[in-house]
């Protein structure tokens, strides 16, 4: 707002072509408000809660020399973006992964041998069934743990190789060196103690545990329980499982409403419970100026501005709609070259939306909000022009009356 437009607007609202008409001393008040906001610049001299949409789009300096890149919001845009939204689900990069259970290190073996009477290698008592004649006996052996070489060792049998192996190819190896041996022998090896296939559960949950994976009980949602739950509401929690070198992530909320990425876990998985409030802020002709939380799962920017408590119908520029974050360099293609990062590698955006054309209203239920956004509604110029003639006649009044009544 130059000097000319101040004039122009004090003249036609005191109802005369040019200041000179007005009583000198509302003439040098008035004199000393336009100097004032001139030389501070209506946007410093007049209160506001930040920047206008003008003041954003002309920036001080050239928007590629700032670092600065302003992003006009369309539906181009917002699929870019999406795609990179897109979680890779559980079914997908866990899927495949059966747990045979196999034997390991550490896992307490029950081993018992059958034989067909009268003729034992087992010294044995006969298996009592009543009203029926025995025709078999059967020898349990102690229990042992599988040594740190994976063997257990059987009499008449030597030493079995049981790590790596399920409890049928166990069973299979001992029969085979009892051939010759012992009497049409039958072998079953059950496992006593689990020690070697458990899932380790971490984080925001209630009680930090290793889970056994047994059968009917290995999969994740079953080793969250049996951590006690998760100790932060269901929607703010992200699930991530370590399994080698990989890491993968999902919202529990996810896993929970598609039965497919309760996936099955596998021997020495580790499962964190994270907790991730994430949020942004409002600021601006919005409802409400506050930090707002929202869901793992994401929001859109519709819903961004329906929780901010909407667009101020008084106030709010619908042509001034701003989303500021900061992107890696590689997200999109920048259309104000060069473009310039931060120290860790990250490039200043602006987003714009000009919600006056009505397809805007489409694209931002797509548009993602991310986390620690700051979603900003510039004043509408007039606000602006409202807000500096009251201040000038709020100086200027009171030099009319004073004048009027004779002092």
């Amino acid at each position: 707002m130059d000097s000319g437009q101040l004039l122009g607007i004090t003249s036609r609202h005191f109802g005369t072509d040019t200041p000179e008409s007005l009583t000198g001393h509302a003439v040098r008040v008035l004199q000393v408000v336009l100097a004032a906001a001139l030389l501070s610049g209506c946007a410093g001299f007049i209160p506001t809660v930040g920047p206008s949409r003008a003041a954003i789009e002309k920036n001080k300096y050239p928007v590629g020399e700032a670092g600065i890149q302003v992003v006009d919001v369309d539906d181009t845009i917002t699929r870019d973006l999406l795609a990179q939204h897109t979680q890779r689900l559980f079914s997908e990069t866990l899927r495949g992964a059966h747990n045979a259970r196999n034997v390991g290190a550490g896992d307490v073996l029950e081993v018992s041998i059958w034989e067909a009477a009268p003729a034992t290698l087992f010294g044995a008592t006969a298996l009592e069934v009543p009203g029926a004649i025995s025709t078999s006996r059967a020898a349990t052996l102690p229990d042992q743990m599988v040594d740190d070489e994976g063997y257990i060792s059987v009499p008449f049998a030597g030493h079995i190789m049981a790590a790596g192996k399920t409890l049928q190819a166990i069973e299979e190896s001992i029969v085979h060196r009892l051939q010759g041996k012992a009497n049409q022998p039958q072998v079953l090896v059950r496992m006593t103690h689990n020690a070697s296939a458990n899932a380790t559960v971490v984080g925001e949950v209630n009680t930090s545990t290793r889970v056994p994976l047994v059968a009917g009980n290995d999969r994740l949602l079953d080793a969250l329980a049996a951590a006690g739950g998760v100790r932060q509401p269901v929607n703010k929690m992200t699930i991530q499982v370590t399994r080698a070198q990989n890491v993968y992530s999902l919202p529990l909320e996810t896993i929970i409403r598609d039965p497919q990425q309760n996936v099955s876990l596998l021997p020495g998985d580790v499962i964190t419970a994270l907790y991730q409030p994430f949020s942004f802020n409002t600021l601006g002709a919005t409802g409400k100026n506050e930090e707002i939380n929202f869901e793992t799962q994401g929001i859109s920017l519709s819903q961004a501005l329906a929780r901010s408590g909407g667009m101020l119908d008084q106030r709010s520029n619908p042509q001034g709609v701003f989303i500021f974050r900061f992107l890696p360099k590689a997200a999109l293609v920048w259309p104000h070259p060069p473009v310039m990062t931060t120290p860790e590698g990250l490039v200043p955006v602006i987003f714009r939306i000009d919600l006056t054309r009505p397809s805007s209203f489409f694209v931002m239920q797509s548009f993602p909000m991310e986390n620690r956004d700051v979603l900003y509604v510039s004043n509408a110029p007039v606000t602006e022009m409202q807000k500096f003639l009251n201040l000038l006649f709020t100086v200027a009044y009171p030099v009319l009356a004073v004048k009027q009544v004779g002092f």
